[in-house]
């Protein structure tokens, strides 16, 4: 297993870096930030020291290398306007997205395993199609789409949730007030986590209980209940870990559109505005550490296996 690790971690050095310059050239087709942080007054001298200050008057390949060579010292540099260092920016917002990605994903499997499972047990009856056609109507509508209806229902119409921001300004900052601002975006980023995973989940469990051996336990007069909970399910999660190691990206890339809309103070608010704003050391910063999330994730899913079903080697 360590080798296993070790071997995994090596990999994803090159992965980074090619992920890295991926990313660089295309902020260089998006053109200059200097076009974001200048005024109509601004002179073309001006313009010129401030693009030489910021070290973007360089050629392509030497300001890659100035931040690669910054990031193996620890720098992720500095953002432009507001000077505070990227890392810093990144710590300062990474609690609310870990908090809301967390939970989000938590949610989606509690409620997708125990209706994946149920939809197995009574396959081609009419609650199994009517979860399994929920489940791809849920999947199908957009997140910003489901955000405004949600919006629109509880904010506007009824005035019970607020829609937007984590604490309310003032008067807010409990746990309680905390929750009525998270039940949207939550929401929002759990019903596909839930219907997707509740598919696959039924799908496995329907492929494992036609096995011989679960025939052979059901024989022998062990309980249905058992059956399905020790036996089936422990064998149907090497594909469903597999499909939610798949899912964390989407997760991430998912939460970026649910903080712009709601007003969310985590990563993805911050990377919408440094997208807007053409905050390119930003951009980067968000970006590599969005590829070590996913190259762990991925990793972590491969070391699953290994623990759900011992069978498996790495």
């Amino acid at each position: 297993m360590r080798k296993y690790i070790l071997k995994k971690l090596l990999t994803t050095i090159p992965v980074l870096i090619g992920i890295t310059v991926i990313d660089f050239l295309i902020m260089a087709r998006a053109g200059s930030p200097i076009d974001m942080m200048t005024g109509p007054r601004m002179t073309e001298a001006t313009k010129a020291a401030l693009a030489t200050r910021l070290g973007l008057d360089r050629p392509l390949w030497q300001q890659y290398l100035s931040w690669l060579w910054e990031l193996l010292h620890g720098n992720l540099g500095y953002a432009y306007k507001s000077n505070q260092p990227v890392l810093d920016l990144i710590l300062s917002h990474l609690g609310p997205t870990l908090l809301l990605m967390g939970l989000s994903l938590l949610m989606g499997l509690v409620i997708a395993v125990p209706l994946g499972v149920y939809s197995a047990v009574h396959r081609y009856e009419k609650r199994d199609y009517l979860l399994v056609a929920v489940s791809f109507i849920t999947s199908s509508v957009p997140g910003f789409f489901l955000s405004m209806i949600l919006i629109f229902l509880f904010t506007v119409t009824l005035g019970w949730l607020p829609s937007g921001g984590m604490v309310t300004a003032g008067i807010g900052g409990d746990l309680g007030d905390l929750v009525r601002h998270m039940i949207m975006p939550v929401t929002v980023l759990t019903l596909p986590i839930a219907a997707s995973n509740m598919r696959y989940i039924r799908s496995s469990v329907l492929e494992i209980l036609e096995t011989d051996y679960l025939r052979t336990a059901r024989a022998k007069g062990i309980g249905r209940r058992l059956v399905i909970w020790r036996h089936a399910m422990r064998n149907a999660l090497v594909p469903i870990v597999t499909v939610i190691g798949m899912q964390i990206p989407g997760l991430v890339g998912g939460a970026v559109i649910v903080e712009k809309i709601f007003n969310w103070p985590g990563l993805g608010l911050l990377t919408m505005d440094a997208i807007m704003t053409r905050n390119y050391p930003l951009i980067m910063g968000v970006c590599l550490l969005s590829a070590v999330v996913v190259l762990l994730a991925n990793l972590l899913t491969d070391i699953l296996y290994a623990l759900v079903d011992p069978t498996i080697r790495l």
